[in-house]
């Protein structure tokens, strides 16, 4: 077998330089015939890589997922049913604010109630029966009504002298929704802080879907509950005066509440890296410490979140406060007195009222009220965590 002969510098004429007697190192070299350059640079020069043609270049560039028809129509219908759904939301939104425009255009007039005052209940023709007394004066006296008709400290829209004030409606709402926060927060987060830290396997399983289960139940049915029971052993063990009150209320809100507060808020204590819960268990935390230092901070937006969801649904429920609140339109500071709230008057008298008037268009402004705290309670949501606070943890 021979051995390969290793090529000599050669010059560009093709003669030997005089430099190829011995390599570099010393070493001698074997004369060899010269190569011509072109060959030389030939077989320097390593060989191309065959190259794909054109068309399957192309073919390969161009090639794309094909889309199924099945694919396009689920993409539409969900495109569609998300469309229709904001055009009603902005119709009723129009049509509530609509009807409640004009008491602020000077149309609207406050008219006392027609009632026959000192007439008695007669069957029959009786002539010795008195006669009914007429005032005159009062179906002339129409006062236009005024934006300050709405901060008076008396609700009686049905009456000879006609009040509107929304400032009881108000306070009674208020009142009801925070003490249903101040019940449910706790009881939800720290529920939602033992089941995704402390609880095993097999009671996760089953206590979750048990607390999710209260936000199925129909509020009609929670009311009841609360009217028919609840009123009567608060009475009892705390000893106040009146049975239906803002207290009640509460406690049967908090009952709706819980649920809410507790999925939002086990959402976002699961949420939390468990790099940084294996971090403090590493530098001797305990796991409760690792829990409501290192956890608990980090979860505060989402459970940030869990709260405003919950006043906004304490806030505009209706039902429970209606059959559990006693719906006295009192402007007291006191938990344990009769209230009313926005949303109760509205389900309490929509259906009694003149269509038109402007018991019908305070009415409406009371359900505008109420979307406009819950649209705001939901931007403040919207913003403030995202933000303010997940920058804030993210350390941006």
């Amino acid at each position: 077998m021979s051995t390969p002969v290793p090529l000599r510098p050669v010059a560009a004429d093709g003669k030997d330089n005089g430099k190829g007697a011995a390599h570099k190192n010393g070493a001698p070299s074997v004369p060899s015939s010269p190569v011509a350059p072109e060959s030389q640079a030939q077989a320097a020069s390593p060989a191309p890589a065959p190259r794909a043609s054109d068309s399957s270049t192309r073919k390969v560039l161009n090639m794309k997922k094909p889309m199924r028809l099945g694919e396009i129509a689920i993409e539409k219908s969900i495109q569609g049913v998300a469309f229709v759904s904001l055009i009603f939301i902005a119709l009723i939104f129009v049509f509530i604010f609509r009807e409640a425009f004009p008491l602020f255009t000077g149309k609207a007039t406050i008219t006392p109630a027609q009632t026959d005052v000192g007439a008695s209940e007669t069957y029959g023709e009786d002539p010795g029966a008195p006669m009914a007394v007429e005032h005159p004066e009062l179906e002339q006296r129409q006062v236009p009504f005024k934006a300050r008709h709405l901060l008076v400290k008396d609700w009686q829209p049905v009456s000879l002298d006609p009040k509107y004030g929304i400032m009881p409606l108000l306070l009674g709402s208020l009142k009801v929704t925070l003490i249903a926060l101040l019940l449910a927060g706790p009881i939800g987060i720290f529920a939602a802080l033992y089941t995704s830290n402390f609880a095993p396997k097999w009671s996760r399983e089953f206590m979750k879907p048990i607390i999710e289960i209260l936000a199925g139940f129909p509020s009609v049915v929670v009311g009841f509950f609360a009217l028919v029971i609840m009123a009567t052993i608060l009475q009892n063990l705390f000893g106040y005066q009146y049975r239906l009150n803002a207290f009640v209320g509460g406690v049967a809100m908090a009952l709706a509440v819980i649920p809410i507060i507790y999925t939002v808020s086990e959402d976002a204590l699961n949420a939390v890296p468990k790099v940084m819960t294996e971090a403090s268990l590493a530098l001797g935390a305990t796991k409760w410490e690792t829990a409501l230092f290192v956890v608990l901070p980090s979860a505060t937006p989402g459970i940030f979140a869990a709260v405003i969801l919950g006043f906004g649904r304490a806030f505009g429920e209706t039902m429970i406060v209606l059959m559990a609140t006693g719906n006295a339109a009192l402007l007291s500071p006191s938990l344990v007195d009769p209230v009313r709230t926005l949303s109760a008057t509205i389900g309490a008298e929509m259906a009694e009222v003149v269509f038109g008037d402007v018991h019908y268009r305070v009415l409406f402004f009371l359900g505008s009220l109420l979307f406009v705290i819950s649209f705001g309670l939901n931007a403040i949501a919207e913003f403030f965590v995202r933000a303010r606070l997940l920058k804030q943890f993210k350390g941006a």
